[in-house]
Formats: C-alpha cells, sequence, structure tokens
C-alpha cells in the first residue's frame, strides 16, 4: 500500500531529464570535476544537492550516503541497482533495462573492462573521491570508444579548483541494534596553480556486516539465522592522484593513478541447506571468498589547440587488475580438502589509447574525428584440491580497434543536428586453455581456433531550443558489443562448449525528450524504445553431450519506457525534487532446428522505480535531508525447488519496497558539519535476487572538515 501512495505521489510530481536541482540560489561556482575525464551525455549537469537526468555529483552522493557506485547510480533516472544473487553476490547495475556487459564502465573516461567475463561487481567501486557519476543513455556517443551497446557508466575524479583545498569525512555505520558496523574515511588535499594543479585522494570504506531487517524469519537447515548478515564483511581502499600542466588559456596535459583495492565475502542463498547428507535436488553449497579484487591504473590526458579552430584531445593509459577466488568445504572457510575447493587467480593487463580532432569547418559546423586502440591480456590459472597442484598459466591475448566521425552542424541559432558513425573491430591473438583437448589426449595447453570480428555503429541527434530553459531532442543510435572471453571460450566446469565465432550483440534505440524550466521550477521527460537483435543466448543443441550448452546469437528483445521527474525550489530553506523511471522488457529466443531452447525470463529490472528527497533548512546552519527510494516488484529465479527433479528452475517476482532514509547536517563552525542518519527507517524486508534479503535498518553519524 506504501508503494501505490508514493508512486501515486511521485507521479503527479515528477517530469525531468536534465536535472533535478537541490541548489541554493548562489554564483556558481568553478566545477571540480575533472572535465578531460568526463564523457559525452545528454543533459546538462545540476548544481548543489542534484541528481540529475543523466549525472549525479558529489554532494548529493555525500547527502544521501552512497559510498558505493550501485547504490549512488540508483538514484538517477532510468538505472537500476540490483544483486546477482548466487554464490558470486555481485552488486549489479542496469541502464533502461540493459547489464553489465551492455553498458561500459569507465574512470575518467579510461575503461575498466576484465576480458575473461566482465562480470564487474559495481559495490566495489566507492564514490566519496568522485565529483560526477555520468550516465550516458540511449545516445552514448561512438567518440567516447565501442562497446555501449545499451550505454555508459563514467566516474569522474574530482580537480582542484582553489589555491588551497583540503576535505576529511569520516563516517561511523551502526547496524539495526546500533552496533558497530564499519565506518568510511575520506581525504582529500589539492592546489591549483597559474600553470599547474596537483592533487591527491584516499577513500577506505570497511563493512564489518550488515543486519537483516528484524522481520527475517530464519529457514532450518541454512546457514543464515538472522541478525547480523552471515559472510557480509567487505574491505575496500583507493587513492588517486594527479598532477597537471596549463600553460595556457587552452591547452591542459594531465597524468593520474588510481589504485584500489578490495576484498570481500559472499553471503549464502538464506534457504538453501548446508547440511550433510543434502536433500535431493538441493545444490552443491559453494562456499566462496575473494581475498584480493584490485585495479590499477596509470593515464595521461590532454587537450591542446591546434591553431583557432581544431583541437587534440589524447588518451594513454595502462590498467591491471589481479583476482583471487577461493573455495572452501565448508561455511567456516578453514579447510580445502574436497574436490569442490579452489584458488582461482585472474591477472590481467590492459594497454592503449585514443586520439581525437575537432575541427571547426564553420561557425557553424564542427567536425569531430577519432581513434581508439586497446590490448588486453588475461592471464588465468587455478589451484586444485584434494591435490593442491596448480595448472599452468593460460594466457588471451585480443586487440580492439574503432574509428569514429561525428559532424555538428547548427542550423539555426535553435537547431543541432548531429549524426556519427563508427567502425569498431577485434583481433584474437591468444586463446588458451589447459585440460583435455577436443581431439582428446591427457591434459596440456592448447588453443582455440582463432576467430576475428568487426562490425560499424550509427547515430544521430537533432535538439531544439523553442526558448530560455526549455530543449526538445530526439536521437536515433545503433549500437554493437563484442563477446567476452567467457561467453566464446569458457566450458562451464565441463556444461558449455565454445563457440570461438560468436557475433555481436547489436541495439538500436531511439528516444525523444522535452524539458522545461519555469523559474524555480524545473520539469522534463523523456521516452526511449530500443530493438535488441543477435542478442547472446545459452541453448543446448541435440548432437552435444547431455547438459552441455553453448552460446548462440538467438535472443531479440525490446525494450521500451520513460524518465519523469521534477525539481523546485519554492523559498531560500526548502527545495524539493522527485524522478520516476518505467521500464518494460521483453524477450524471445529464436528457435532453430536440432536446438533445444531453455525456459528464460529477464530479471532484476523492477517496471516501476522512483526517488523522492527534499532540503529543509530551518535555520542557516541545519540541513534535513528525508528521502526515500521505492521500486515496484522484479522477477528472479529459484534454483532450488525441494520435490523436484535437479535444475528444475522457477521464475517468480519478488516484492517491492518503499525505503525510507533521512540524513541530518548542522554546520558548527564554517567548514565543519556533524551528521547523522538513518537508512530503511521502516525496516523493509525486501530482495533483489532470490534467497539473499537486503539490508535492514542502519544508522550512521558522520564529521565533514573542508577548507
Amino acid at each position: 500500500m506504501r508503494f501505490q501512495v508514493l508512486l501515486g505521489a511521485l507521479g503527479a510530481l515528477a517530469i525531468t531529464k536534465p536535472a533535478l536541482a537541490l541548489a541554493a540560489e548562489q554564483p556558481v561556482a568553478e566545477s571540480n570535476a575533472f572535465t578531460l575525464g568526463q564523457i559525452i551525455v545528454t543533459g546538462h549537469p545540476a548544481e548543489g544537492i542534484a541528481v540529475g537526468g543523466s549525472t549525479l555529483n558529489s554532494e548529493a552522493i555525500y547527502a544521501f550516503d552512497r559510498n558505493s557506485l550501485d547504490d549512488a547510480a540508483n538514484l538517477i533516472p532510468g538505472v537500476v541497482a540490483s544483486n546477482s544473487g548466487g554464490s558470486r553476490n555481485e552488486r549489479l547495475l542496469f541502464v533502461r533495462g540493459f547489464d553489465r556487459f551492455q553498458v561500459p564502465l569507465s574512470i575518467d573516461g579510461i575503461r575498466v573492462y576484465l576480458p575473461a567475463d566482465n562480470r564487474l561487481d559495481y559495490g566495489r567501486f566507492l564514490t566519496p573521491d568522485i565529483a560526477e557519476i555520468q550516465v550516458a543513455k540511449g545516445y552514448p556517443s561512438v567518440l567516447d570508444g565501442p562497446g555501449a551497446l545499451g550505454g555508459a557508466v563514467n566516474l569522474v575524479t574530482r580537480k582542484p579548483t582553489d589555491d588551497l583545498e583540503v576535505e576529511g569525512r569520516a563516517t561511523l555505520s551502526l547496524d539495526r541494534d546500533v552496533d558497530y558496523a564499519g565506518y568510511n574515511v575520506f581525504g582529500l588535499i589539492g592546489t591549483k596553480q597559474d600553470q599547474w594543479y596537483a592533487q591527491a585522494s584516499y577513500t577506505r570504506n570497511f563493512q564489518d556486516h550488515w543486519d537483516l531487517p528484524g522481520g527475517y524469519t530464519p529457514v532450518a537447515g541454512s546457514a543464515e539465522n538472522g541478525g547480523e548478515r552471515d559472510f557480509s564483511r567487505t574491505r575496500d581502499w583507493r587513492v588517486n592522484a594527479k598532477i597537471g600542466f596549463t600553460p595556457n588559456n587552452t591547452d591542459e596535459y594531465s597524468i593520474s593513478y588510481t589504485r584500489q583495492e578490495g576484498a570481500k565475502n559472499a553471503p549464502l542463498h538464506v534457504s538453501d541447506p548446508i547440511a550433510t547428507p543434502l536433500p535431493a535436488g538441493a545444490p552443491t553449497p559453494r562456499f566462496w571468498t575473494w581475498p584480493y579484487w584490485n585495479i590499477d591504473s596509470v593515464y595521461f590526458l590532454s587537450s591542446t589547440a591546434l591553431g583557432a579552430k581544431a583541437t587534440l584531445k589524447t588518451r594513454l593509459y595502462r590498467n591491471s587488475f589481479d583476482n583471487l577466488l577461493s573455495s572452501f568445504d565448508n561455511a567456516a572457510q578453514t579447510t580445502q580438502t574436497l574436490g569442490r575447493a579452489f584458488n582461482s587467480y585472474y591477472e590481467d593487463e590492459a594497454y592503449g589509447g585514443s586520439t581525437q580532432v575537432d575541427v571547426d569547418l564553420t561557425p557553424a559546423d564542427t567536425l569531430r574525428v577519432a581513434a581508439h586502440y586497446r590490448r588486453d591480456i588475461h592471464v588465468e590459472y587455478q589451484q586444485s584440491f584434494p591435490s593442491g597442484t596448480t595448472e599452468p598459466h593460460q594466457a588471451n591475448k585480443e586487440d580492439t580497434f574503432s574509428i569514429a566521425v561525428e559532424n555538428e552542424l547548427a542550423l539555426s541559432p535553435r537547431l543541432t543536428l548531429t549524426i556519427g558513425a563508427s567502425y569498431d573491430w577485434r583481433d584474437l591473438k591468444t586463446a588458451e586453455e589447459y585440460g583435455t583437448p577436443p581431439t582428446g589426449g591427457s591434459p596440456q595447453i592448447f588453443s582455440y581456433p582463432l576467430a576475428n570480428v568487426g562490425d560499424w555503429n550509427a547515430q544521430g541527434q537533432i535538439v531544439y531550443l523553442p526558448g530560455a530553459g526549455s530543449e526538445l531532442h530526439a536521437s536515433l543510435s545503433s549500437r554493437v558489443r563484442f563477446p567476452t572471453i567467457f561467453e566464446r571460450f569458457s566450458t562451464q566446469f565441463g556444461t558449455a562448449a565454445s563457440n570461438p565465432g560468436l557475433k555481436p550483440e547489436r541495439a538500436t534505440t531511439a528516444e525523444f525528450g522535452v524539458s522545461h524550466g519555469w523559474g524555480a521550477f524545473q520539469a522534463a521527460g523523456a521516452i526511449f524504445y530500443s530493438d535488441i537483435e543477435d542478442a547472446i543466448v545459452a541453448v543446448r543443441p541435440s548432437n552435444f553431450p547431455v547438459n552441455t550448452s553453448q552460446r548462440r546469437n538467438l535472443g531479440d528483445g525490446i525494450y521500451y519506457g520513460g524518465e519523469l521527474a521534477l525539481s523546485a525550489r519554492p523559498g531560500s530553506a526548502l527545495s524539493f525534487g522527485a524522478n520516476y523511471s518505467y521500464i518494460h522488457r521483453r524477450f524471445d529466443i529464436d528457435p532453430q532446428q536440432g536446438v533445444t531452447v531453455p525456459v528464460f525470463e529477464l530479471a532484476d529490472v523492477p517496471t516501476h522505480k522512483g526517488f523522492v528527497y527534499a532540503d529543509w533548512s530551518p535555520t542557516k546552519r541545519l540541513h534535513v535531508v528525508p528521502n526515500v527510494d521505492l521500486a515496484s516488484n522484479r522477477t528472479t529465479l529459484d534454483t532450488f525447488l525441494p520435490g523436484s527433479p535437479a535444475g528444475t528452475v522457477r521464475y517468480y517476482r519478488t516484492s517491492g519496497y518503499v525505503q525510507a532514509n533521512l540524513r541530518v547536517d548542522y554546520e558548527l563552525v564554517e567548514g565543519v558539519l556533524i551528521g547523522a542518519g538513518a537508512r530503511n527507517l521502516f525496516d523493509d524486508d525486501h530482495q533483489l535476487a532470490d534467497g539473499f534479503p537486503e539490508p535492514g535498518r542502519s544508522f550512521f553519524a558522520s564529521v565533514r572538515a573542508r577548507y
């Protein structure tokens, strides 16, 4: 009932795309976003405590206490956070229904990509040191590189704007019983001088545990007994440093370094049994943990004016990813003696760069040309038990290229047409595996067949400005994404066959949007429609061994929906806003002779999602920020049905949720704030994935100092 009431209120309030701003009426300050690291998004960033249609700034991240990427980006219309469930228990993001394989993630425009399977855990990416989260939806520019079939997410780091900038934050996390649950700290120091700038920041998040909602009832025979969620401990930290050179008003050169390290456990399904012997059809328990999950990146970004009418932009980088997944015999994670125990190591490296030239052909016509190159090197090996032997290192090497062109033409002072196209291609150099080769024989290093692939992208957008504060836009974009190494070659512990010739997926998206402002009020909306072709799905060919699948391009889908929002500042002491997303997805697997199509439904994305917030200042030093997250039910998957044969699955809809939150900040002296707040005030009990409840009520206390 609470969901229907708030959803109705939200629909009455909401209409936006570019920005939902809770901003004080003050002069516009220079943005602290690292402009060299931004990508192209539709819509303009808002100021103050703001939830833009395509952006979320650092003040909103702080005010709403969103310290991880999945939690923060979930505030943006059209973006949905979820949980993978299962033994990996990773945090997910969906952009208008598209998943992490179809929506690239970047830091300062440098893609974070795991060539093996790209199973990014968005909960590992911290936000306190981020200036802005950008989400390109519907029209991710071809200039920003390949892979953005369904959109793109970019984390923009901060850049100093004053002679001396110092900031420190500390937050104490408390569980529903007001016991210690962890902490978050953040520190930054930077300087901006006439011809150079420098900055360093550090953030760390330690989660000792989180509590299940009070209404949770433990399931007999499972590992979870309620209260503190078992295996919910995580540890993450990130350091970012940059130094830049600005010799004049047009040129900028910067070298940045980012290092993040993480370690996490994985909560178990709350109803799957772990006692021996297991009931018939019960899945074998997986006691998995990640002792380290580390990303390292060094990159050079520049912008150079070539005379009065041209600009050269470059990006050069080297990234690395190191990961260990350990599987244990038991829930105590103390022994590795059974056949299901292992240590799986990933050692990935990527290097590459891009060049972009912008040329003003006429005062009304700008041509942009970009070229991208990236080499990914994936190395994996596994230590197996009970023998304890470690297999040889296996390597995969692949080059990715993209050439893009875009033309922006002002047809009139109020009408602009932008058209772009690109061609992406991959050159697979090495694809190694350790095991029994397809031709038979003893276990050894062997190579899969090498297959290369290329495809085109095209898009166009028209923007019309009918008057001050108003905008209409329409766009059409057709983009592809290439399959990962996992999709092409993984045998999934002997249950899948490779398919080196797997083709790219394609999505064609149309969008229409409008925005308008009436003084203190802003409203906007957008509708979208995506047609997905050649989607990659797992099917079972009849000539394959029993229970062996293969990925093929047999999926077709339709995603459509809309986004609405509103922001207002009726007085100096009060501002408020809301946003609403509607996402509908339909997906079919094309029948093919000799192929068994599995029971399959799209999961993890609710049809309706919204966010409502306010900022009330009864006095100059006091800010009260109530806010509410809400979502309708979503499809999830149950893989253990007592009494059913092993492998039986059931799709069903989880319940929706309404989660009320509150933050109160008081400024003790200029630049020093103390704060306190709560998440999930009503202790709402809900699941995003079958068997994995979300946290119950929690509290926090914080201090923030800025100079």
